[in-house]
């Protein structure tokens, strides 16, 4: 059987430089964005997490195995890290609704890779009672995308409007002319006005 994601989330992949004592961007290039996802393998119940950049290249930036003992560390609200056998890596997230998702799979990945350790074989694990199960996780991936795909549909109504209104104020109107024949016929009534009283005065 193959992979199946349980879980996505948008963050950006960080990985902790020891020499000196700051956080990087994973990969190559600047730093963007990542559609990062925990792959659950049915056939030997394995976990890990990969990250590719959604810029058009998709370059990955982390696959990375899910293990028994990893500490998962939720440091801030958005971002969360944890150290494998090379690096400790870091999850920047655009929201927190992303990290408690992520956060949310997590769980569940090191509660059936614990429990199976326990067991102590490598078959199904036993039902894992304080985690969500992989359709609750499918669900709330689905109702994560539907928010983020409504969230961009906004914005780009939001720059729309914001460039029409640019738009109209780079072309002010010319001032609109005078209503047609108004001075004319102002002036032609201030002519009648005079000769009317020349005529009075020419009779008298």
């Amino acid at each position: 059987m193959s992979e199946s994601s349980i879980c996505q989330a948008r963050a950006t992949v960080m990985i902790y430089d020891d020499g000196s004592k700051k956080w990087l961007p994973a990969g190559t290039g600047p730093q963007a964005f990542s559609r990062v996802q925990i792959f659950h393998n049915p056939s030997n119940n394995a976990f890990r997490i990969v990250g590719r950049k959604m810029q058009t290249d998709q370059q990955v930036v982390i696959n990375c195995p899910i293990v028994k003992g990893l500490k998962y560390n939720q440091a801030t609200p958005n971002f969360h890290q944890w150290r494998d056998s090379r690096q400790v890596w870091g999850l920047n997230f655009g929201s927190k609704e992303d990290a408690a998702l992520f956060a949310n799979g997590m769980a569940h990945a090191l509660d059936v890779i614990n429990s199976m350790a326990d067991a102590g074989y490598a078959t199904l694990p036993r039902p894992v009672s304080n985690g969500p199960s992989p359709e609750e996780l499918e669900q709330q991936r689905r109702l994560e995308q539907q928010r983020l795909e409504q969230q961009e549909r906004e914005r780009q109504e939001r720059e729309r409007q914001e460039r029409e209104r640019q738009a109209a104020a780079a072309h002010v109107p010319p001032a609109p002319p005078m209503p047609p024949g108004g001075l004319a016929a102002a002036l032609a009534g201030a002519k009648l006005r005079k000769v009317s009283k020349v005529s009075i005065r020419c009779c008298n």
